[in-house]
């Protein structure tokens, strides 16, 4: 278990430099983390992997079966307490086994669905009644749990749900009707977390069995890919629900179904590195194997770049995935057995920036990964025989579950603006000061290891708030509608948390004397100066049409000059080397 001293709030690297005692790395998992991935790496590789053809092509009842196996070496109940028939694990666990499964297609997505947005909100929303009843069952795998959320006219904004329940004259019943969609796991689930609205006003959340009267399953979705999960309608036509199973308070449905996607998405974000890291693998093994020009094709130094730059997107996102599981984890150890539900989801919320970063730099990364293996594959990537076929068409769910990356991109600094709005922090004098700092190189000669690292990341927080300034000045409060604004500023914010994350890691492992130190060094190096572009062309766009006249150009002549700094003159030698030992490993090592 990951003992918590030390936390900060949500969206503080943003505005603040981060204490290193603060940050939770892979290095920093215990015997018991290694333990957990183990069991999960394990079970993948003997109940999963060799039924691939058969899960693929839809064996539901199979899928069911592995999963009460899973039950049975506890991996569906690390995050239900003890008392309920669970492990009780921290949520470092949680991620842990999120990643050792990613690389298990559509498994994966019905395993990962019952832990987290299925049976989460039993555990931190339910009665005792609830939890008695239904946890131990969920942790056992007896039960398999579903969540219905998503409506044909409420997707993104799943408060405009039209699910309607209405309790019954004798007040034992809530009678629920309308129709859900393109639920995980529908087809076998015994328990559905179902979001209606009382009177047809009120959000609210249910526990609603299989078996109540009302309740079918629409037929198979025919999917594109994670072929291994079922996804069907669920619909309730006068569905009669008794008024104990009424999930929290009436009218309070969303404080679960929003707060309980950030875990979501922190789920999410282990996963498709998981799966990631598998897609890397693929690629090193082929490539290591198939020759052209008499040698193998991981040997030209043109896949080598290919190599470094999917070694160093796994580096940083690594890196933020495990910072962040460390925060939630200091922001929820004190409430798993609170019945205090606003604090519960107060705390679910606090990460809600970084948890959407979280989700989108998992998705994206899995994304390029996945097709920069297949392209490695050549014309055998494109054939079913090899299994970077099947990656490559289950990656592209992920930047649509759990919101859409567009979506978790608005909210990333909606939510800054929001805490500005509310005075959580004085953001006028944090933006003149970043403007001061940029025209004076305040954030240059930083000590210490990694100092020219720290530089870069230091100079990025300032473009971020310079540019938020920007923005606010044009727009006031209306730039809560100004999307494509809203959208770059969340590229900066993705950059500079990967960034940070990388490089407060790498200056850890030299505190230690990690034994891959030079390996890390030389990814962080390649992290922060893949970023450099990535902030380069987001604040130039934003300044671009934020500034007018001879400001404007002064500014994209400073940010130019200013970001140059920070690119090395070694980059093809470095990335050569991280490359030759990926290729030697024949998978990714950090």
């Amino acid at each position: 278990m990951y003992s918590v001293e030390h936390s900060v709030k949500g969206g503080d690297f943003l505005i603040t430099d981060i204490a290193l005692e603060t940050v939770f790395t892979p290095e920093d998992r215990s015997e018991e983390h290694k333990m957990i991935a183990d069991t999960a790496r394990q079970f993948i590789s003997r109940e999963i992997h060799p039924y691939r053809k058969e899960l693929e092509a839809g064996n539901f009842p199979l899928v069911a079966e592995k999963m009460r196996k899973a039950g049975e070496l506890g991996l569906l109940s690390h995050s239900i307490p003890e008392a309920y028939g669970g492990l009780g694990l921290d949520k470092i666990s949680k991620g842990i086994v999120g990643e050792s499964l990613g690389n298990a297609s559509g498994y994966s997505v019905a395993h990962s669905n019952h832990t987290c947005i299925a049976t989460l909100p039993i555990t931190y929303f339910g009665t005792e009644e609830q939890k008695q009843r239904y946890l131990p069952k969920l942790a056992s795998g007896e039960y398999i749990g579903a969540y219905c959320l998503t409506e044909p006219e409420a997707g993104s904004d799943a408060l405009s749900a039209k699910t309607t329940a209405k309790l019954n004259e004798a007040g034992t019943h809530y009678i629920l009707n309308g129709t859900k969609i393109y639920i995980t796991n529908a087809s076998f689930a015994d328990t559905f977390i179902v979001y209606a609205k009382v009177d047809g006003e009120h959000f609210s959340a249910f526990i609603v069995e299989r078996n109540f009267k009302g309740l079918s399953i629409g037929s198979e979705e025919d999917k594109m890919g994670i072929k291994g999960s079922s996804t069907c309608s669920v619909v309730l036509e006068d569905c009669e629900v008794p008024a104990g199973n009424l999930l929290g308070e009436v009218g309070k449905g969303h404080l679960i179904a929003l707060n309980v996607l950030n875990l979501g998405r922190f789920n999410l974000g282990f996963a498709t590195t998981g799966a990631a890291k598998f897609c890397f693998q693929l690629a090193l093994e082929h490539t290591s194997e198939r020759k052209q020009f008499g040698r193998t094709i991981a040997d030209f130094n043109a896949s080598k770049e290919k190599f470094a730059h999917m070694a160093a997107k796994l580096y940083a996102t690594e890196s933020l995935l495990y910072r962040t599981a460390g925060h939630i984890e200091s922001a929820l150890a004190e409430h798993s057995d609170s019945s205090d539900h606003k604090a519960i989801a107060k705390a679910m919320n606090e990460h809600a920036l970084e948890s959407a970063i979280f989700k989108i730099t998992g998705s994206e990364t899995l994304d390029e990964i996945a097709d920069e293996s297949l392209q490695l594959h050549g014309g055998a990537g494109f054939i079913k025989e090899y299994p970077i076929e099947q990656a490559y068409r289950d990656a592209r769910i992920n930047r649509i579950f759990e919101g859409t990356n567009e979506i978790n991109r608005l909210l990333i600094p909606g939510t800054f603006f929001k805490k500005a709005a509310k005075a959580e922090f004085d953001a006028g004098t944090l933006m003149e000061k970043a403007e001061h700092s940029l025209k004076n190189g305040e954030f240059m000669n930083v000590e210490g290891p990694l100092g020219k690292l720290q530089e870069a990341v230091a100079l990025f927080k300032d473009l971020y708030l310079v540019c938020a300034g920007a923005a606010y000045r044009v727009y006031g409060n209306a730039i809560q509608s100004e999307q494509e604004t809203l959208m770059k500023l969340a590229d900066l914010a993705i950059a500079i948390y990967a960034s940070e994350s990388a490089v407060l890691r790498t200056i850890k492992a030299i505190q230690v004397s990690d034994k891959e130190i030079d390996l890390k060094t030389q990814l962080a190096y390649t992290v922060v100066e893949e970023a450099t572009g990535d902030v380069h062309q987001a604040s130039t766009s934003l300044l671009s049409n934020l500034l007018t006249g001879e400001e404007r150009r002064k500014a994209l002549m400073n940010v130019a000059g200013l970001l140059s700094s920070y690119r090395w003159e070694d980059t093809i030698e470095r990335n050569r080397a991280i490359a030759d030992v990926m290729i030697e490993k024949k998978h990714y090592i950090s």
